[in-house]
């Protein structure tokens, strides 16, 4: 046999027509299992493999979807990657995946790369509140499905469809948690104000400070871009205050490990003399050492949503207006806050709701 096998090599061998082999190898049910069975082993034997760019042109779809994150760096991304990854592989679809480092020219260049490349949808979980590549891409009507990060611009809110989480709500919670185990100094390090996540999370905060009728203090407001070391220069210019908060809530785990490891270098200890508490739940956060506590969002369920939604659009089952889905957080409690010291068991994940502390105005 010739070393390219085609569809019509095997439809000779099988005595069948080449759609028949098409429908068999795309198990498609309109055949008998015998004679699925049959081209299946045959192809097998010759070695064959599907030629996707003579498919492509056939069908005007790749199978390949583009996946747009800021750093593979932050172990978040790398968690929803998985459930991205995951069900794009069960619907046949494969990834290419581009890092933007938070950079918009970045992020143009490998959307100009990705669609180049024929990618049949892209998504985004790095947008920029006001980002002019996604607003070009829903004015065009291009397949994009925005997840973890949006943006508010009107047009993109009409055409987009949107999986994430309340993060004002788990801010909120972070917040009143620490409020109910009697902290009336809280320091928080924010993300980017470029981002949805950083803005949302931060107001979810200072809500739970109004709530509860506490001073909102501008020294203990800080600014982070969502990487570790934001959170370490932060941690260091809290503890290093006349009057430092007694504990510090970072509107992401990588930030919050950073701000836990300058308390440390200061001579200082964590819960006891300054709290932590973190937003993602990245994996080793429960790790013997860290035990951080923090907002836990479904990662790979956002991933996962995030493909199925973008799948439906570029194979046009999807009608109407576009999809918001957003997934409950849910605050889980560990060591770093320092509910423990307290007498209560810290390995489950709790709302605090047990704490005889401070009632809130309202929420």
């Amino acid at each position: 046999m010739s070393k390219n096998v085609t569809l019509k090599d095997i439809a000779k061998i099988a005595n069948v027509s080449h759609t028949t082999v098409s429908r068999a190898l795309n198990n498609q049910s309109r055949i008998k299992n015998e004679t699925k069975e049959k081209i299946l082993s045959i192809a097998k034997e010759l070695s064959y493999r599907p030629d996707f760019i003579a498919r492509s042109l056939v069908m005007r779809r790749s199978k390949t979807l583009g996946l747009v994150i800021t750093t593979i760096a932050n172990p978040f991304y790398t968690e929803m990657a998985q459930g991205i990854e995951a069900t794009a592989s069960k619907l046949g679809y494969s990834i290419i995946l581009c890092s933007t480092h938070s950079d918009l020219a970045t992020e143009r260049l490998y959307t100009d790369m990705l669609r180049s490349k024929g990618v049949d949808g892209i998504i985004f979980t790095s947008a920029h509140m006001g980002d002019p590549n996604i607003l070009e891409l829903a004015e065009e009507g291009f397949p994009i499905v925005l997840a973890n990060r949006r943006t508010y611009h009107a047009v993109v809110k009409e055409k987009v469809d949107y999986v994430g989480i309340d993060n004002m709500q788990g801010g909120f919670l972070a917040v009143e948690h620490l409020i109910r185990l009697g902290h009336q100094r809280i320091g928080i390090i924010g993300g980017s104000s470029e981002s949805s996540v950083g803005f949302e999370r931060l107001e979810g905060g200072k809500r739970a400070l109004a709530a509860y009728r506490l001073k909102e203090m501008d020294d203990y407001f800080l600014e982070g871009d969502f990487l570790k070391e934001s959170g370490y220069r932060g941690g260091m210019k809290f503890v290093r205050m006349s009057e430092p908060p007694t504990a510090i809530f970072a509107t992401n785990d990588y930030m919050a490990l950073g701000a836990y490891q300058a308390v440390i270098d200061e001579g200082k200890r964590v819960p006891e003399e300054i709290a932590v508490v973190g937003f993602n739940d990245i994996e080793f956060t429960a790790m013997r050492g860290i035990e951080l506590t923090t907002i836990g969002q479904k990662k790979y369920e956002m991933g996962s949503l995030s493909v199925e939604t973008l799948v439906e659009k570029i194979e046009g089952r999807k009608a109407g207006p576009p999809k918001e889905i957003i997934l409950k957080p849910e605050l889980i409690i560990r060591k770093s806050c320092g509910f423990h010291l307290r007498g209560y068991q810290c390995n489950s994940s709790e709302q605090g709701a047990d704490l005889p502390l401070a009632r809130p105005l309202s929420h």
